[in-house]
């Protein structure tokens, strides 16, 4: 400029040159800081001494191993308590197997017919046994058709296991007439007894087909029940009762029906099945 002199450089340190393109990207440093050193490349030495050193783990782990396997077996130590061991005797005896008398299996098992109740005294036997049609032993076919829709019942009976079927029957005073059926399914997993007792359950508890009641509770039976169904009156007829009686033992259901023109004791279908319980 005319009448001075150049501007000098400014005060301060001199820039820093320029980063080469092998150098890192640093952050700007601050007036007065010193700039970091620069850290050395790592080279094969460092190489080396890693392998040398995996090379010498292994090298010990094979010579332990083999060292080890050279030497006998070491017997392991004493147990703390020398002389334990099992009995040569059980010191508890097997169970004595029941008598006939009280092994249902064995009662179940033999001829069901002879568990049926006696007929009553003074009651008379039904039209189908005076002509000699039944021998106490009811087919399943036959059983299907005292249901309402027999061809569902019939392979549902045979889903269930059903294996065979005792019945009784007899007929007291002008219109009574008592049947019983003990319908025995074969043991398994299926639990036919159960499972049939339950869906007859069900239907009782309906209004129109069932007795459209809970039932009241059998003596002898945690869950069977016996029912008096609503009187059934049609014009040009006689009025109709009926009682049903249901319950399980083991493998087999017990039914038990009674119908009459005349109203039926609840006495009288109790007493019954709990008579045919007994037996079972």
């Amino acid at each position: 400029m005319p009448g001075g002199s150049e501007p000098g450089p400014p005060a301060g340190p001199p820039p820093a040159p320029p980063a080469g393109p092998s150098s890192l990207p640093v952050e700007p440093l601050a007036q007065g800081d010193a700039a970091p050193a620069r850290r050395r490349p790592r080279g094969r030495t460092t190489l080396i001494i890693a392998a040398a050193a995996l090379l010498g783990t292994a090298a010990g782990v094979a010579v332990g191993y083999g060292v080890q396997a050279e030497r006998p077996p070491t017997p392991s130590a004493a147990l703390s308590q020398p002389g334990l061991g099992y009995p040569a005797k059980s010191a508890s005896k097997a169970p004595t197997p029941l008598p006939a008398a009280e092994d249902r299996q064995v009662k179940t098992d033999g001829d069901l017919r002879k568990l049926l109740v006696d007929r009553p005294r003074g009651a008379r036997q039904t039209l189908v046994d005076e002509l000699g049609l039944t021998d106490g032993w009811e087919p399943i076919e036959q059983y299907a058709e005292r249901y309402k829709k027999p061809q569902h019942m019939f392979p549902l009976l045979a889903e269930r296991d059903l294996r065979r079927v005792a019945s009784a029957a007899w007929e007291q005073g002008e219109h009574r007439e008592t049947s019983i059926q003990l319908v025995q399914f074969r043991a398994g997993e299926r639990l036919g007894a159960s499972a049939h007792f339950d869906s007859q359950m069900e239907y009782m508890s309906w209004e129109g087909p069932g007795a459209n009641d809970f039932g009241h509770a059998i003596k002898g039976s945690r869950e069977g029940r016996y029912f008096l169904y609503p009187v059934d009156r049609k014009p040009g007829y006689l009025p109709f009762y009926k009682a049903r009686a249901l319950a399980v033992r083991g493998d087999i259901m017990l039914d038990i029906f009674i119908t009459d023109s005349a109203p039926i004791r609840e006495k009288d279908i109790r007493t019954l099945a709990e008579r045919q319980l007994e037996r079972l």
